[in-house]
C-alpha cells in the first residue's frame, strides 16, 4: 500500500477522537451495554459490533451477516473485493477469517460457547461460517485480555521503536498461530539472516511492480476515502494531517496518475528493517478454508500482541503478485503455503480507521 507522507506534510498521530456522527461507531462499543436480559437476536446484534473492527485490505470489510435462530452467517461481500490485488478472494477470506475470530472471542468474553460451522453449504459458496451462541461457559483470563484489545487494535503505519520484542511473547505468538492450524515464521534483527534479507527484497520488488500497474494504481485509488466514510484509507491512515482530510481526491488523483513505486519500495524497506520483528503467516494448504484459518490466526496474533502494546502493519505486496509470493514460499519450504508478511514492534498510538456499523452489514436477504 502506498504511503503518501512522503509527499504530503506528516504530523505525530494522536488518540482516536471517536466523535459521533449519524451512523453509530463500533470503535465506540461499550461492553456494559450488553443486553444481558435481551433476545438471543439482541445479543448477537451487540455482539457483531466486535466482529466488524477485524482488519482487512484496504479497510474494504468485506463481509455481511444474516442472523438465523441462536447464530449469524457470514458471508463474503464479493462487491468489495479487489480483482487486481486479489484476484483470487484470498485476502477477502483471510480478512472473513479475522472478523469470524473477533466474534467468537466477544462470544467467549461474554460467557457463551460458540459453535462454529466452515463452509456449510456446498453450493453456496460465499456463505463462509454459521456460528451459534452456545450454552454458558466459564471466561479464561486470556480470552477478556484479547476481548479488551480489540477496540484497541488498529494497523499502524507509523515507524517502530527500537525496542525488541520479548523471546516469550514471540513464543506465545508462534502459539497462536499454531492453535488456529498455522505455521509462524519469525525473523528478527537479533540473528540477521540470508532470509530476512531476501523477504525485505521481495517487499520492495513488489512495491515496484505493483505501483507500475496503472489497474493496480486505478483500484487502490478508488479506495482512498475521506474520514467521513465508513470505509477505505483516510488521509490520517498514512500519517498526513487529518486537517488535510479534504484532499483526499487529490490523493486518490495522485495514486491514479503517477508511479511512486521506487519512493513506497524505499519507504517500506527502511520500515521493515528498522522492525524489530518480521513475521510470515503460512498453512498447510491454500484453498477457502486454509485462507479462513488464516485469517483467525491473523486476528488472535494481532490481539494477543496488542495485549502487550505492540503494534502490527502489514507487507502483503510480495504475496499479491503470484511469482513473488512463489519465491518467498521457496525461502521457507517446509511451511507451506504463506498467506500474510506484517511487522511487529511498540510505536506511538495511532488512530483506528473508520468502520461500517453492524447494522449496515447485517442482511436479511441472503
Amino acid at each position: 500500500m502506498i504511503n503518501l507522507s512522503n509527499i504530503f506534510p506528516k504530523i505525530n498521530s494522536t488518540k482516536p477522537s471517536h466523535q459521533s456522527g449519524a451512523t453509530a461507531n463500533p470503535w465506540q462499543i461499550a461492553e456494559e451495554d450488553f443486553p444481558v436480559a435481551g433476545t438471543t437476536t439482541d445479543k448477537l446484534k451487540f455482539l457483531l459490533n466486535y466482529a466488524v473492527l477485524a482488519p482487512s485490505s484496504h479497510n474494504t470489510q468485506p463481509w455481511l451477516f444474516k442472523i438465523v435462530d441462536d447464530g449469524v452467517e457470514l458471508y463474503a461481500d464479493q462487491t468489495r473485493a479487489l480483482p487486481i490485488a486479489d484476484p483470487d478472494r484470498r485476502e477477502l477470506t483471510i480478512s472473513c477469517g479475522a472478523a469470524l475470530f473477533h466474534l467468537r472471542i466477544a462470544m467467549h468474553h461474554f460467557g457463551y460457547r460458540d459453535v462454529v460451522e466452515i463452509l456449510p453449504e456446498q453450493n453456496n459458496p460465499n456463505l463462509l461460517a454459521r456460528i451459534c451462541l452456545g450454552s454458558k461457559r466459564v471466561v479464561k483470563q486470556e480470552e477478556n485480555f484479547m476481548f479488551r484489545a480489540i477496540s484497541r487494535r488498529c494497523t499502524n503505519r507509523l515507524s517502530f521503536k527500537d525496542c525488541q520484542l520479548p523471546t516469550s511473547l514471540q513464543s506465545e505468538l508462534e502459539s497462536a498461530c499454531c492453535s488456529e492450524g498455522n505455521y509462524l515464521q519469525i525473523m528478527t534483527q537479533i540473528v540477521p539472516e540470508a532470509s530476512r534479507q531476501a523477504v525485505i527484497s521481495l517487499i520492495a520488488e513488489g512495491d515496484r511492480l505493483q505501483m507500475a500497474d496503472p489497474l493496480f494504481r486505478q483500484e487502490l485509488a478508488q479506495w482512498i476515502h475521506p474520514s467521513s466514510s465508513h470505509d477505505g484509507i483516510p488521509v490520517h491512515a498514512q500519517g498526513i494531517n487529518k486537517q488535510l482530510d479534504s484532499l483526499a481526491p487529490l490523493i486518490s488523483f495522485a495514486i491514479r496518475s503517477f508511479d511512486l513505486g521506487k519512493t513506497q519500495a524505499a519507504k517500506d524497506c527502511q520500515l521493515a528493517i528498522q522492525a524489530p520483528v518480521l513475521m510470515l503467516i503460512s498453512s498447510n494448504g491454500d484453498r477457502t478454508q486454509d485462507w479462513l484459518a488464516t485469517g483467525e490466526a491473523l486476528a488472535h496474533l494481532l490481539l494477543r500482541a496488542r495485549v502487550d502494546d505492540v503494534w502490527a502493519s502489514f507487507f502483503n505486496q510480495p504475496l499479491q503478485i503470484p511469482q513473488l509470493r512463489s519465491r518467498l514460499q521457496a525461502l521457507f519450504p517446509d511451511n507451506g503455503y504463506p498467506q500474510i508478511l506484517l511487522r511487529l514492534g511498540y510505536a506511538t498510538e495511532t488512530e483506528s480507521t473508520p468502520r461500517r456499523a453492524a447494522n449496515e452489514v447485517i442482511s436479511s436477504e441472503l
